[in-house]
């Protein structure tokens, strides 16, 4: 094989990168409209939404470890991604459904929207790892420096096909008739989301063979079996074997965890409580806590050299570290739009923009940011002086506490009744997507130089498990939101004053306390870590304690983490 680096990228990047772009238009345009599907349509509570969005997302990302898995040793990436592509369109069908019969039977389409979520959440975990990880395989040996910049170029795919999912599905599907919105119009956001993942499927399957080969020409992401000696770093294991004992610590280990964190979460070891909201937090929550440091366990024992067992440290450590940019990151999808929806002024321009369409202004700024920072990257590596992948990653904690803090600022005097300006909120996703484009795409391209090659689809797997744990902690900081002005609309249009129940300074009768939950109105303040959140600007400023802390502890460990990298930067 020739050691000429070529100039450019392969073409066969630009499949992968239309492939991602039509299933990531199926899953945000999706997740534009879940919440508030949730609440109109099929009258969960706010802070239930919340809890079952956070976990949602948090199962989407375990789901590849399995993906991976299955990839590694039996189907193949290519195989993997055409099943997830179908399974998540068949999912989002099942959602057209739901959204379609709710008005004549409320708990059937509960059941089929629990249906369509399964089956979306096993789609996502046979497509995501597995195309990540053929991005990484499309670069021989001597082309790896070119990773940072690919996956920036794949991550602005992502995010275009994200920026034209949360503009299409909210246009169809989240519609307002005379200021209220229209329970019945979410179906056709759900089909416009089906579409495009049916699209994007047949896209990879008509071009993978004629582009998505190696330089020789050879296809990336078929059967393991046809796998050669070629396809390993040179001395690498090609095959991931476990002691027997590994799996059984590590089984011992996942159900120990399981119950201790469902002790902290739930407050109980067994199950008492059959509420939704509570089965959500108290066994997937738990699950995927758990399954992250139990799968950590067993990859790391196979590990077999100093170097290799540090590089593999390296991924763990800013994986945990990620858990809580994601945390506060994907409050978009659950508490952000109902703030965009309930206390937000969305004139934009003259429009009354959809709430669930505000949070297009992500997708947008990545489009356009996207190539902006791959050059700067690159600039800054021809100079010598690009920082190392973890601290860039810190960069990005530190904006997104940044973000936070402006925007927990300009909600301190709104009071019960005002309306924050639609442009904080858009400068609010601007500054988060400078700390995405610093964390995620850089997260991805560091598993890709850093993972072994056996362990390739599944160290992505513990990637996206550091996803669905911020995922998981996504829902449930989302689910601490307090009280939003059209909650203390509507009680005082019932004749109670909320704000005096929530200072407790009244006592309600049986009645009136069965009414506001009718109306899905809380009565009390939510509680997190033992402090009581008593308005909007406490909500955003424990995203800042938590972000802010994080970035500075991984920055300042950063050079250690290079160390560890062995040569890789």
């Amino acid at each position: 094989m020739s050691e000429t680096v070529k100039q450019g990228h392969p073409k066969g990047l630009w499949v992968l990168f239309g492939t991602e772009m039509w299933e990531r238009f199926n899953f945000y345009g999706m997740r534009a409209l879940l919440a508030l599907f949730m609440v109109n349509s099929l009258k969960y509570l706010e802070a239930d939404s919340s809890i079952f969005y956070g976990g949602f997302l948090a199962l989407c990302y375990l789901t590849p470890m399995l993906g991976g898995f299955v990839a590694d040793r039996f189907l193949g990436n290519r195989n993997c991604i055409l099943i997830g592509g179908l399974l998540m369109g068949l999912g989002q069908l099942f959602l057209f459904f739901s959204a379609s019969i709710f008005d004549g039977n409320l708990e059937f389409a509960k059941t089929m929207m629990w249906l369509g979520l399964f089956v979306i959440i096993f789609g996502n975990g046979f497509f995501k790892p597995n195309i990540s990880s053929m991005v990484g395989s499309l670069y021989p040996k001597q082309e790896k420096s070119k990773l940072d910049t690919a996956f920036t170029i794949f991550y602005m795919g992502i995010n275009l096909g994200a920026f034209l999912g949360q503009f299409i599905c909210p246009i169809v599907g989240d519609v307002k008739v005379d200021g209220v919105q229209d329970p019945f119009a979410f179906k056709w956001g759900f089909l416009a989301a089906s579409i495009a993942m049916f699209i994007g499927t047949f896209v990879f399957f008509v071009l993978k063979n004629k582009y998505v080969v190696t330089p020789e020409g050879r296809p990336i992401g078929g059967l393991p079996k046809y796998n050669t000696a070629e396809d390993f770093e040179e001395g690498e294991t090609q095959t991931a074997n476990f002691k027997g004992n590994s799996m059984g610590i590590a089984v011992a280990l996942f159900i120990g965890l399981f119950f201790i964190f469902r002790y902290l979460l739930v407050g109980e070891f067994g199950i008492t409580n059959f509420e939704m909201g509570k089965l959500v937090k108290g066994l997937i929550y738990p699950f995927i806590y758990s399954a992250g440091v139990a799968l950590a366990y067993l990859i790391m024992t196979s590990a077999e050299n100093k170097v290799e067992r540090q590089r593999i440290w390296v991924i763990y450590i800013v994986s945990f570290f990620i858990i809580f940019f994601w945390a506060a990151f994907e409050q978009a999808g659950s508490s952000l739009t109902f703030i965009a929806s309930n206390q937000t002024d969305r004139n934009f321009f003259g429009w009354d923009m959809p709430a669930s369409m505000v949070q297009i202004f992500n997708g947008l700024f990545v489009v356009i940011m996207a190539v902006p920072f791959s050059m700067l990257w690159d600039k800054l590596r021809a100079k010598g002086k690009e920082p190392v992948s973890p601290l860039k990653q810190a960069f990005g904690l530190f904006l997104i506490a940044i973000s936070y803090f402006i925007i927990a600022h300009n909600v301190k005097d709104l009071g019960n009744s005002g309306l924050l300006a639609i442009h904080w909120l858009i400068l609010l996703y601007l500054i988060q997507t400078a700390g995405e484009l610093c964390l995620s795409p850089i997260g991805l391209s560091l598993v890709g130089k850093l993972a072994p090659k056996r362990f390739a689809s599944l160290l992505y797997g513990v990637f996206f498990i550091a996803n669905a744990a911020g995922y998981a902690l996504a829902g449930t900081l989302g689910a601490i939101m307090p009280a939003t002005g059209d909650k203390f609309e509507k009680a005082s249009k019932l004749g109670v004053n909320l704000q005096d129940v929530l200072d407790k300074k009244i006592t309600l009768s049986a009645e009136q306390a069965a009414l506001l939950t009718k109306e899905q109105i809380g009565i009390e303040n939510p509680i997190f870590a033992g402090f009581e959140i008593h308005n909007l600007y406490e909500f955003f400023m424990v995203f800042v304690v938590l972000c802010g802390v994080a970035g500075l502890i991984l920055a300042l460990i950063s050079p250690k983490l290079k160390k560890m990298m062995h040569g890789i930067n």
